[in-house]
């Protein structure tokens, strides 16, 4: 082989290697729990491009410290754990329900089933554990438990498998833990189509944590936290700057509820467990 070949062997391998680790990045900035970058725009809906740095941007306010960061997955985490609110919020975008088709239900149904399938070996919380599921904040008295597998999060952004949730749900039972549903994701650049596409939204609603403004880093343990936070009182990067605080437009990425042992498809796709 000649040098010349091997060199543009060499080259066309170096910038493989280099485009997977960008993709991988991309991709773990959008998965439940990873750290994600500040996006220049109020709504992800409203901007397919969103995710992406936008020129001009003041991109000191993407350079916090790494306990800045941390705070705001917690915070976020914490909303989902304790319940979200229910009516007008502007801490969540929520997915525009379209009307109910026959070939929604039958998707949805389909969906479930293959869920409860899935998921079945899980009733023993146990399994869940040893299969590299966490357990967010166990020492804190929660309605509903979120079990994430971080590795089946970074798969969902790829594709589609409903026996595979990214977190499982799950009511403190006694000792133990009690099975009640999952949770799919898909990147906060998902558009409703590709939400669409997943679960019919017909039928299911896919929420996006939004508009988290952080109190100063120095200020994390006596922060006002009926101002700041995803419960806070403020929702605008104008009224989170005048606070000193750190805006978030966005967390995380997309979410939807299941809980297949329902009965009925309202009660499989709501928002939290019915007791």
């Amino acid at each position: 082989m000649s040098a010349r070949s091997e060199f543009r062997r060499m080259a066309a391998r170096a910038g493989m290697l280099i485009g997977g680790v960008f993709v991988v990045a991309v991709l773990l900035s959008a998965m439940p729990g990873r750290r994600v970058p500040v996006v220049g725009a109020q709504s992800e809906q409203q901007d397919s491009t969103a995710a992406l740095p936008m020129q001009g941007m003041d991109h000191s306010k993407t350079q916090t410290a790494d306990a800045d960061e941390q705070a705001s997955e917690k915070d976020a985490m914490a909303d989902m754990a304790m319940g979200h609110k229910h009516g007008s919020n502007p801490h969540m975008t929520m997915t525009a329900m379209r009307t109910e088709t026959p070939a929604d239900v039958q998707k949805a149904q389909e969906v479930v089933a293959q869920l409860k399938k899935g998921i079945e070996k899980y009733r023993d919380y146990h399994v869940a554990l040893n299969e590299g599921f966490k357990i967010f904040m166990p020492n804190v008295p929660q309605p509903e438990y979120h079990f994430t597998n971080y590795s089946n999060g970074f798969l969902a952004a790829f594709e589609f498998d409903p026996s595979r949730p990214t977190s499982l749900l799950y009511k403190k039972s006694g000792s133990g833990y009690e099975l009640v549903g999952a949770m799919y994701t898909m990147p906060k650049r998902a558009s409703e189509e590709e939400l669409n596409q997943r679960l019919p939204l017909g039928i299911a609603i896919w929420h996006l944590h939004t508009n988290l403004c952080l109190p100063p880093q120095s200020e994390l343990k006596t922060a006002d936290w009926t101002k700041f936070g995803l419960r806070g009182s403020i929702a605008t990067e104008e009224a989170c700057d005048a606070a000193a605080g750190h805006f978030r437009p966005s967390v995380f990425g997309w979410m939807v509820h299941v809980y297949p042992y329902e009965s009925s498809l309202d009660k499989v796709f709501a928002m939290h467990h019915h007791d």
